[in-house]
């Protein structure tokens, strides 16, 4: 009795001992064994069910091949289904909110004033500059062309007074042609100097001797003249040439001298004397 027992408990522990339990979480099991797969037939197989089936399926159907293996059937998803798959709609950008109407009417009301006030102010200046720089571009381009056309005639003048045949006449000219003009040329401007004496000369009682060079043209008008010597008064030195300025214009040269000569050089010594007589020394 006491050997059965003996033998009886270390046959339980042993059991107790040797037998484990192992109790698994279902969170941690593995996705792959919580999920149920169900196959869609698309053709129901008219033959008998099979008495085991290896899938679950809404319709019976028997498989075949030759694969000993169980392999899951696959459907292929057709080509229509492909193409007339929904696209996902493309995101449509929010339209900018356009400026308030208010604030472009009345840009469109206060730009062109502000425009027109500029230009009218920024003109008028620059309108009246342009104007006088152009006065002074013209009076300029006056002044310069005057400058030319009086040095065109200065050279004129030089050029005709090298070519030009002159005479001169003097108190000891003896040729009778020359003689006789130089004669009537000097009685002539005697006589006008005796009828126009200068007053202040005769009041002050001014008295003296001048050298005068009176240039002569063919027609007899007067040149120019000179005061070679003066009279050490510019009072008489001036009366002289205005006597003889009052007696041209004087006779035209003769024929004669109007071949041979261009211009007349008739320098003569006059003198103011004490009676207030104006003669010309020989």
């Amino acid at each position: 009795m006491g050997l059965t027992l003996f033998v009886a408990l270390v046959i339980h522990a042993m059991l107790i001992l040797g037998v484990g339990f192992n109790f698994e979480n279902p969170k941690k099991q593995p996705a792959a064994d919580r999920t149920l797969e169900i196959l869609v037939v698309r053709h129901a197989d008219k033959r008998e069910p099979p008495k085991e089936s290896d899938f679950l399926a809404q319709l019976s159907q028997q498989g075949g091949g030759t694969e000993r293996e169980r392999i899951k059937p696959t459907v292929q998803a057709s080509p229509q289904a492909a193409l007339t798959a929904p696209q996902p709609a493309p995101e449509q950008q929010p339209a900018a909110a356009p400026p308030p109407e208010p604030a472009r009417e009345l840009l469109t009301q206060q730009q062109p004033a502000e425009r027109k006030v500029r230009i009218s102010e920024s003109r008028k200046p620059v309108k009246v500059r342009k104007q006088k720089v152009n006065a002074d571009q013209l009076l300029a381009s006056t002044s310069r062309e005057i400058d030319r056309l009086t040095a065109q005639l200065d050279r004129k003048n030089r050029a005709r007074a090298k070519w030009q045949r002159h005479k001169k006449l003097t108190a000891s000219t003896r040729e009778y042609k020359y003689a006789n003009y130089l004669d009537a040329w000097v009685r002539k401007v005697e006589r006008i100097g005796n009828l126009n004496y200068p007053d202040e000369a005769r009041r002050r009682k001014l008295y003296g001797n001048l050298i005068l060079h009176v240039a002569l043209l063919p027609d007899g008008s007067v040149k120019e003249i000179n005061v070679k010597k003066s009279s050490g008064h510019k009072l008489l030195d001036d009366a002289a040439i205005r006597i003889v300025r009052l007696a041209s214009p004087f006779a035209a040269f003769p024929p004669g001298i109007r071949k041979e000569t261009d211009v007349l050089d008739i320098i003569r010594t006059w003198q103011f004397r004490n009676n207030n007589q104006l003669s010309s020394s020989k």
